[in-house]
């Protein structure tokens, strides 16, 4: 039967996004690697090649000739071209956003942060970030409409449409249909999800998590949180609040009125948070106060009282400690490794996150990058 242009279309966006997959893999590959790997014939993979050339998704690599004279005329090498495209990612917090471009192998380009008081109305807080987004790009060099997804990590409980459904943490953000707002604002797609997920998908994809499958990534500075990994990926729960801690009494764990009470005999009249006052703590525990140093133990293990209820039941391989207080490494890790050691009945291997503030905007670029490559990679059906 004669394949009518309709078919003969599909089939050449069928092949073409198979070359593009494998070469978004390979490090670099020949026409008949490709071929082979596409199941395409060579003289097909050669004209989709070209093509990919020409609208600057794949680049020849150049070879070093002097090594290969002997050998003659070496095949020539292909690869995939990520400066062809970029995401931009953003981390919506209790202080401000924070943004950044990458392109589509993940490299940064350039990152900005806004500072704004959590007081912020939210259409205020909105336009933040899109202005945000748009001085990223342009720092890139790139116009917001080139940009392939912008990916947006927020606190509070995130439903499937990108809607805040709660938020104990920020006024006003409650109810704020926030992918619905960006995508008004930003003429791209905008993917929307909860900050802690993107927290442990960044630490999967470039942090401590690597090449692990089932962790617990635990966030620790003004707030409490918690990120899960099941099966190597994050865990979202039946209403899309999987982690959530909720608000606490006096706005913290009872953990956190071991530094407190530190804090507050060293310098009653000095009024802190609970973060101000770990920070605190751990400052003058580095300096040798041993009363300090006791007292960041005793947050600690009770910060670990807390992980246990999460850990015994799921099994993690990895606990990471996120967030600003994660800075205090092991005078953290080492009290919570102890309580898990002791009370597990396979303890997890305890360690700081190494990605700091940026953890939640690098998985908000990681999101954009995954959305972007679903777009650019999926054969369509």
């Amino acid at each position: 039967m004669r394949q009518q242009s309709g078919d003969a279309s599909l089939l050449r966006k069928l092949n073409s996004a198979a070359i593009l997959r494998v070469l978004r893999e390979a490090e670099a590959a020949t026409l008949s690697e490709l071929a082979r790997a596409a199941r395409v014939s060579r003289p097909t993979a050669e004209v989709i090649v070209d093509d990919l050339l020409a609208g600057g998704w794949a680049e020849e690599c150049v070879e070093d000739e002097a090594g290969d004279r002997q050998r003659g005329r070496p095949a020539k090498r292909f690869r995939f071209r990520a400066s062809v495209g970029h995401v931009a990612g953003v981390g919506i917090g209790r202080s401000g956003v924070r943004a950044m471009v990458a392109d589509l192998n993940g490299g940064l380009v350039t990152t900005r942060r806004r500072l704004l008081p959590v007081d912020t109305p939210a259409p205020e807080r909105v336009d933040a970030v899109a202005e945000l987004v748009a001085t990223v790009a342009e720092e890139a060099g790139q116009a917001v409409p080139e940009l392939l997804t912008v990916g947006v990590g927020t606190t509070g409980v995130v439903d499937g449409e990108g809607r805040v459904v709660k938020s104990v943490v920020l006024p006003d953000w409650t109810g704020v249909r926030l992918q619905e707002e960006l995508q008004a604002r930003i003429p791209v797609p905008v993917v929307v999800e909860n900050d802690m997920r993107l927290a442990v998908l960044a630490e999967h994809w470039r942090g401590a998590a690597q090449g692990r499958s089932d962790v617990v990534y635990f966030f620790a500075a003004d707030r409490i949180g918690i990120g899960l990994l099941i099966g190597g990926r994050p865990h979202r729960g039946a209403h899309a609040a999987s982690g959530e801690i909720g608000r606490q009494p006096n706005q913290n764990w009872i953990a956190f009125r071991h530094v407190m009470d530190y804090a507050m005999s060293v310098e009653p009249g000095e009024l802190r948070s609970s973060r101000q006052s770990a920070e605190f703590a751990i400052a003058r525990a580095r300096a040798g106060d041993e009363r300090a140093a006791k007292a960041v133990r005793e947050f600690a293990r009770g910060l670990a009282g807390g992980l246990i209820t999460v850990v015994n039941p799921l099994d993690p391989e990895l606990v990471v400690v996120g967030g600003s207080l994660s800075s205090a490494g092991d005078l953290l890790v080492e009290p919570i490794q102890e309580v898990l050691d002791e009370y597990c009945l396979y303890p997890p291997r305890v360690v700081a996150s190494g990605l700091g503030n940026e953890c939640i905007t690098l998985g908000a670029v990681r999101y954009a990058l995954d959305h972007a490559e679903r777009l650019l990679f999926t054969l369509p059906r």
